[in-house]
């Protein structure tokens, strides 16, 4: 699996230890770092900045968006970008922002999957894309890992061949919690984990030996979570994966 480590990560030299012989993901809403990340990394993401958006009621005009992928999408480590969505919004919303992507213009995109839609359309959009990201929200949110977890092994058991292998790329956003990737076939995911919790000396305060300087911080998560891989296959059971489920909506 290809651990995206978002940004802004400061300062740079921190960047440079969580990015360098790694991944980077770097929002469109935040694009400061994104030369030293194309510069450094082995693969650069791009989101589109939804979430931070919509966490700050902004209206975006994705038109500038568009443009933004267009002067970049030829560069030799641009790995992809998420397709335009709404956080809040319904599944037509979110279609209709699909059908807009230009093709010639942006070229292949990542559409979202919101794990409150359908399970209906997280199966369409992994029939017709080569890879799809997941977007958690409500009861299934990556901060409840059990429940993501229970919820997303009987969504994706729809979409694996005979060995249990997804029939498209799997990302999940958000998605670098090891409780969670570890348990499901992802191609990749992302959070910003690293550029969070580097800076939180509380966290950092215990042992003979704990790393003073933000740079080492930066380094020590970066393997600890790089050390762990998703699950090559699905494994679902339908008995107690299906109870986990009821569980969730019953607390």
């Amino acid at each position: 699996m290809k651990h995206y480590h978002g940004g802004p990560i400061t300062p740079a030299s921190c960047a440079m230890k969580a990015w360098k012989n790694g991944f980077a993901f770097v929002s469109w809403a935040h694009t400061s770092q994104l030369h030293l990340a194309l510069d450094i990394s082995q693969g650069v993401g791009i989101d589109n900045g939804a979430f931070t958006f919509w966490k700050k009621t902004k209206k975006i005009d994705w038109d500038d968006y568009y443009s933004f992928i267009e002067s970049i999408k030829n560069h030799p480590r641009y790995d992809f970008c998420i397709i335009p969505d709404v956080i809040d919004g319904g599944e037509v919303e979110n279609d209709i922002l699909l059908s807009e992507w230009d093709l010639n213009r942006c070229g292949a995109g990542v559409p979202v999957w919101h794990m409150n839609e359908s399970d209906e359309r997280f199966i369409r959009l992994c029939n017709d894309y080569d890879r799809v990201a997941i977007g958690s929200c409500g009861e299934h949110d990556v901060s409840k890992p059990a429940s993501c977890v229970s919820k997303l092994k009987d969504v994706i058991r729809h979409v694996v061949d005979d060995n249990g292998y997804p029939i498209t790329k799997l990302h999940m956003l958000r998605g670098l919690n090891k409780s969670i990737f570890k348990n499901l076939p992802f191609a990749s995911a992302d959070s910003t984990n690293i550029a969070r919790n580097i800076g939180i000396d509380k966290n950092w305060s215990k042992g003979n030996y704990q790393p003073k300087s933000k740079e080492v911080r930066a380094y020590v998560m970066k393997n600890n979570i790089e050390s762990v891989n998703s699950a090559s296959s699905l494994i679902y059971n339908e008995d107690t994966d299906k109870t986990s489920i009821q569980m969730a909506f019953e607390i």
